[in-house]
């Protein structure tokens, strides 16, 4: 197998600095460069065998997959380099627009994105068990919960609203008119339709996800808890695999779950 060339953004970052350290282990992989902000004491230093820079369009060329882990204002413009030097890119950053992520997919019909709010294959699984309990419990009132470090920027997380997402999809509800941000005073009686989601942001947890599944009586609750980040880490560097050898086009972690399960 030909090795991968891939380039990080936000090589500095918790995730960033750990899939460097992963890829720079796995032997399918090269690291062509590695990016950071201008101001970012990095700039011009060495990582696993790379000088770190702020230029993204100075290092690619077409040859490589670039990992984008950075903030939303970074990623929109880390993309239309992508799409200029015809490259493809991995992004896991979250907390996107809609008006962003219809942007990103108007990108990926000239170039390959892959996009996942998560990119561990454990709460990708979770995901399905999501929805199928969703199927079966159709009656039952729901609410979705997510706890995360104190230096988390977004809220709800991008996982939090993918599980949202699924929900909303199985019963065929409207996101924008059942979706309740927490709540606060005098509420009244819960809307059997409404779907809470509560975020909670503590210590240096890295990502606790439950859905609440209610009815008189009793109460189902399905978690994924992660405990480090390298399932994510992971996660990633098989979507730079996976996207290597694809054609433009927009893609998710079921797309590259099928293609693993189906072989």
């Amino acid at each position: 197998m030909k090795k991968v060339n891939i380039v990080v953004c936000g090589a500095g970052g918790k995730m960033g600095s750990l899939i460097l350290k992963l890829a720079s282990e796995n032997e399918n992989l090269n690291i062509k460069g590695a990016v950071e902000s201008k101001s970012h004491p990095l700039i011009g230093k060495e990582t696993y065998g790379v000088k770190v820079s702020d230029n993204l369009e100075g290092i690619i060329d077409g040859d490589e997959v670039v990992i984008d882990f950075t903030v939303p204002s970074a990623t929109m413009e880390f993309i239309k380099i992508v799409e200029k030097k015809n490259s493809k890119i991995v992004i896991g950053t979250t907390g996107f627009s809609e008006k962003q992520i219809e942007q990103i997919k108007k990108i990926s019909q000239k170039v390959p994105v892959f996009l996942a709010p998560n990119m561990s294959f454990g709460v990708n699984m979770f995901f399905e068990i999501v929805k199928y309990a969703t199927k079966l419990l159709k009656g039952y009132e729901i609410e979705i919960t997510e706890v995360h470090h104190h230096f988390k920027k977004d809220a709800p997380s991008g996982t939090a609203k993918k599980i949202a997402e699924i929900i909303c999809e199985v019963l065929g509800r409207d996101k924008n008119k059942v979706l309740k941000y927490g709540r606060e005073g005098i509420t009244g009686p819960r809307n059997p339709e409404e779907i809470g989601i509560h975020a909670i942001r503590i210590g240096d947890i890295v990502g606790y996800h439950t859905v609440y599944y209610g009815a008189t009586g009793e109460v189902i609750e399905i978690s994924h808890k992660c405990h480090n980040r390298e399932a994510f880490a992971s996660g990633a560097i098989k979507a730079a695999i996976y996207l290597s050898c694809k054609e433009k086009g927009f893609y998710g972690m079921e797309d590259l779950i099928k293609e693993e399960v189906n072989g």
